[in-house]
């Protein structure tokens, strides 16, 4: 089956592996992942981090060759190979030049069908990940967003970390690596795309010949609505110069139709160096060094963050104006030039990324799994253009409501409080 009119072709083989790819005449390069639909929310308490985990395994060496032989052949084919795991995927990607398709898919393929998870490999590579772990914690801008995923999607697991904790990854075993492993990388939860100088067919070929045989898996999983909690969550940490503040509501899941509505008011508020929050605290105040807010959109919800670091003589200042910049977006309109300005960073974001092979086989991706179906760049301009500034100014409205604001602070606190009080705009 070919899209003739966004030229993406999709494929769907009989197991339920989906194949979608997009060609890119002008490029000499190939960029192919192979998606896994969900992430590290599927897992339960006792195994978080065991989907991050596995992604790491995989690059220690599968059936037909070692971490070496991986290495040194993407390296001779000069191109790259990556991977990464989030809270509702796992991906496994390649970019090569356009000549070293086949070669590359095959290392790619490797990885997710035949892992060798050999015991020495795994002990090695569970202290690299609590080195990942320690990382994190000693990182107060890291920290300080993880504390308050943590306790606002709490106890879904959605709040769980990515990367597990030190004591579900200490008790990783070979037996537990190959449950979860033949639970989850089933054909019918697998998505293939690629986009650069290819043709659609000589993917197809290449895929079904590794992947066709491969049984569909069925099961019961469950996976209910997380319900955001608007927590206050304090962390003293002595040896810190500064205060790290998360401060966040919930907001729209990624498939709502109006996320293009939440992308401009969030790219008014925190989205650059234009932004309402950069130009009065930290240019006009000079209170922060880093300040900015943040969309995380899930399938079925989302949160709108912002992060300042900042003094503790000044802290309580900076949680003010924050607040008082979502007052102000909630209750004056949005002036025509600021509209523009954030449409005109948005579209240009958009556009750029999409030049390259890469960004093109990832929307392929996200765009199946989250709405089953591809966006052309113009259709995306379209909707970011049908955006007004009442709309804005609605669904500022919607979010910045009483008692749903939810805070995280991370430094030598020093007896800081927050209360709810001080959060009330």
């Amino acid at each position: 089956m070919q899209d003739t009119t966004r030229k993406v072709h999709k494929e769907i083989l009989p197991n339920g592996l989906v194949v979608l790819t997009e060609p890119m005449e002008h490029v000499h390069s190939v960029s192919v992942g192979i998606w896994l639909r969900s992430g590290s929310r599927r897992e339960r308490p006792e195994i978080n981090g065991i989907s991050h985990f596995i992604e790491h395994m995989v690059f220690k060496g599968t059936q037909r060759r070692t971490a070496e032989d991986i290495a040194r052949e993407i390296d001779r084919l000069g191109g790259m190979l990556d991977a990464f795991t989030s809270k509702e995927m796992v991906c496994f990607n390649t970019r090569v030049l356009d000549e070293h398709l086949a070669k590359a898919f095959d290392i790619l393929a490797g990885l997710v069908l035949e892992p060798k998870f050999a015991v020495d490999d795994i002990v090695r590579e569970q202290s690299v990940v609590l080195e990942e772990i320690r990382m994190t914690q000693d990182n107060p801008e890291d920290l300080v967003h993880e504390l308050f995923t943590q306790n606002f999607w709490h106890p879904h697991a959605l709040g769980r970390p990515i990367l597990g904790t030190p004591e579900t990854v200490s008790a990783f075993t070979r037996d537990t690596l190959q449950t979860w492993f033949q639970q989850s990388y089933a054909p019918n939860r697998l998505v293939i795309t690629a986009a650069g100088h290819l043709a659609h067919a000589e993917l197809v070929d290449l895929v079904s010949s590794r992947f066709s045989k491969l049984p569909r898996i069925e099961d019961g999983f469950t996976d209910p609505t997380p319900v955001p909690s608007p927590h206050i969550t304090l962390r003293s940490k002595s040896e810190l110069e500064q205060v790290h503040v998360c401060l966040g509501v919930p907001a729209l899941p990624l498939t709502d139709r109006r996320r293009f509505i939440v992308s401009v008011m969030n790219n008014i508020l925190g989205g650059g160096m234009s932004s309402r929050l950069f130009q009065n605290i930290r240019e006009r105040q000079g209170l922060a060094y880093s300040i900015f807010s943040d969309l995380n959109p899930y399938r079925d919800v989302g949160a709108l963050s912002v992060y300042a670091g900042t003094s503790l003589d000044t802290v309580a200042k900076v949680v003010q104006s924050v607040l008082g910049e979502l007052r102000k977006m909630r209750d004056e309109p949005i002036e025509a030039e600021e509209l523009r300005r954030a449409k005109d960073h948005l579209k240009g974001a958009t556009l750029l990324a999409l030049e390259g092979s890469g960004a093109r086989m990832s929307s392929l991706a996200r765009y199946h799994m989250y709405f089953d179906r591809h966006f052309t760049p113009q259709e995306l301009i379209a909707m970011l253009e049908a955006v007004t500034a009442e709309e804005v100014q609605q669904i500022a409205q919607e979010l910045f409501q009483p008692g749903r604001i939810a805070a995280s602070v991370v430094g030598n606190l020093n007896g800081f409080q927050l209360t709810r009080e001080q959060l009330a705009f």
